[in-house]
């Protein structure tokens, strides 16, 4: 396999940055994660433009266009033979000292990696996750706003040490008025009399595109679809619970902190979005060759 690094292929295991890359110092850089389906990229336009926009949210310059970007990602997938898979896209601050300040860090470096990801066994998509709430609470947006992609995942990361340490599959962040903000890399939706909600981005979460996409899909098919504050209660007594996300794209709740999610088993409307997720985004995207 073979990483682009500055838009120079170099063989995995030959694949480095420095050990004096704010990216690895202090987590100082941007990040995407991107779907290859059927041999096209998944909303690659969205993805590179939502990179973009959080490497402008903390004053790092990209040194190439979004259409260079994008046309690298397209590469990476090419040279890897990647038809069905992921793209770890990263940008770090770039080589500096070890003090902080940024501005002594003079190009900001670019890492493509196209491979292949799973979150979850298959066997789960098809029974369900079990989910608790953590105690770690969503990073404000005073502090490091939720909806930069950032290097910095160390927020997310404690969020699921404590749900794997309880025996969970994942954990529920809320936000610091303790309501409902996202899982600890996807976001949350509710059904309820066939009407979805989930968290503004105000509260604490990611705007998804995932998450974006399956409220379309959603109101294509006819279902109510807001962006509503939800409270922990709003999840224990729905019909369904589902996450979205780019790695683990759509997958039901069936129990979140010891409460039974409606029958206990993924529910029709998530298995019918679901569906109709597959179905869109094989279909839809970047060709790669």
């Amino acid at each position: 396999m073979n990483v682009l690094i500055d838009g120079k292929a170099v063989p995995s295991e030959q694949a480095a940055v420095s050990v004096f890359d704010h990216g690895l110092l202090y987590g100082d850089g941007v990040f995407e994660g991107i779907r290859a389906y059927n041999g096209r990229v998944f909303k690659l336009e969205e993805h590179v433009r939502r990179l973009y926009d959080s490497a402008k949210a903390i004053c790092l310059s990209i040194p190439i266009t979004q259409a260079e970007m994008c046309a690298d990602v397209v590469r990476a997938c090419r040279e890897n033979g990647i038809r069905d898979g992921y793209v770890r896209l990263v940008v770090t601050r770039g080589i500096g000292t070890l003090g902080l300040n940024p501005r002594l860090c003079k190009k900001a470096q670019i890492i493509i990696i196209a491979d292949s990801i799973r979150l979850y066994p298959h066997e789960v998509y098809e029974r369900g996750l079990n989910m608790i709430t953590v105690g770690t609470s969503r990073n404000l947006p005073e502090a490091i706003n939720p909806r930069i992609k950032s290097l910095n995942y160390l927020n997310n990361v404690l969020a699921k040490i404590e749900a794997l340490n309880a025996g969970a599959d994942e954990g529920l962040m809320l936000n610091a008025q303790g309501y409902v903000a996202e899982a600890t890399g996807e976001n949350v939706f509710s059904v309820r009399d066939g009407r979805l909600r989930t968290p503004p981005a105000w509260c604490g979460a990611l705007e998804g595109i995932t998450r974006n996409c399956i409220m379309d899909l959603a109101r294509e098919s006819g279902y109510s679809v807001h962006e509503d504050v939800i409270s922990r209660y709003d999840l224990y007594t729905a019909d369904e619970v589902f996450l979205t996300g780019t790695a683990a794209e759509l997958i039901s709740v069936v129990r979140l902190d010891d409460r039974v999610i409606g029958d206990g088993a993924p529910g029709p409307v998530s298995r019918e979005l679901g569906e109709k997720f597959s179905h869109y985004a094989s279909t839809v995207g970047v060709a790669i060759e």
